[in-house]
């Protein structure tokens, strides 16, 4: 296989990156939809689709910030030479914080006080699981592949050395995540949000490990910008987003 593997449609090629972002973004929004459509979730159907929205705009933004602080070479040159750079290029974790900072805020104006995070669970692993595919066909110009190893399943993206496929990991954990997730919560009583919460927890720790053998433009004691986003999230979820006593209470009833 050659790298960047481009998607032949007839006569038009696509790049890997953009053809499975757009399918990440078109599933994963149409899986938010029918989840709320079909009476599995905790707001009404109008609001979730002001959350969407918030959280589609508050992702847009979250993805692009945390892209440019983790290549900042790239960035300097975009703002000063060459614009078009900067629409390229977005992280993951970048999206996740944007998107929650965003839908928080949202639910504040709205006056929604319940917790709404659970039925995005299964829209996420598609979104990401789509987004990761794009990461691993578009080879070394991606940047999300891991170091190199002599590991049976490395790949060689091209430069004749073969390498962790980080992408296929992490399709691999997020739905090991969720598949935990279901097993436990089939047994145990829940309070709601407890899922999306031990969901985005379990990825941001994954992204803490596993970003620790991917290439970094720069680091602040041995740590990317992404990797202390992860941890800035981990604490906010540690404490001021904590599920109370009450809700566990609640939830056993």
């Amino acid at each position: 296989m050659n790298f960047p593997f481009w998607i032949e449609i007839g006569t038009i090629s696509i790049h890997p990156h953009l053809f499975f972002e757009i399918l990440g973004y078109l599933f994963g929004i149409s899986a938010t939809v029918f989840a709320s459509s079909a009476g599995k979730d905790t707001v009404e159907q109008e609001e979730r689709y002001f959350l969407i929205v918030a959280g589609f705009t508050g992702a847009l933004i979250g993805a692009k910030i945390l892209a440019w602080a983790q290549h900042p070479q790239t960035t300097m040159v975009g703002f000063t030479d060459e614009p078009t750079i900067l629409f390229g290029g977005k992280t993951i974790v970048g999206g996740l914080l944007g998107g929650m900072t965003s839908i928080e805020l949202c639910k504040q104006y709205l006056g929604i006080e319940q917790r709404t995070g659970d039925p995005l669970i299964i829209p996420l692993s598609i979104g990401i699981t789509f987004g990761r595919i794009g990461c691993f066909l578009t080879g070394l110009d991606d940047g999300t592949y891991g170091s190199a190893t002599s590991l049976p399943w490395g790949v060689d993206f091209g430069d004749s050395i073969y390498r962790h496929p980080t992408q296929i990991y992490e399709i691999v954990f997020i739905w090991s995540l969720f598949l935990c997730i279901n097993f436990w919560t089939k047994n145990n009583p829940v309070p709601s949000g407890w899922k999306f919460r031990t969901y985005l927890m379990g990825y941001l720790f994954w992204r803490l490990i596993v970003d620790s053998i991917k290439p970094a433009d720069w680091e602040i004691m041995y740590l990317s910008p992404i990797q202390i986003a992860c941890i800035v999230g981990l604490i906010w979820y540690l404490t001021r987003g904590i599920i109370t006593e009450e809700e566990y209470h609640s939830a056993g009833k």
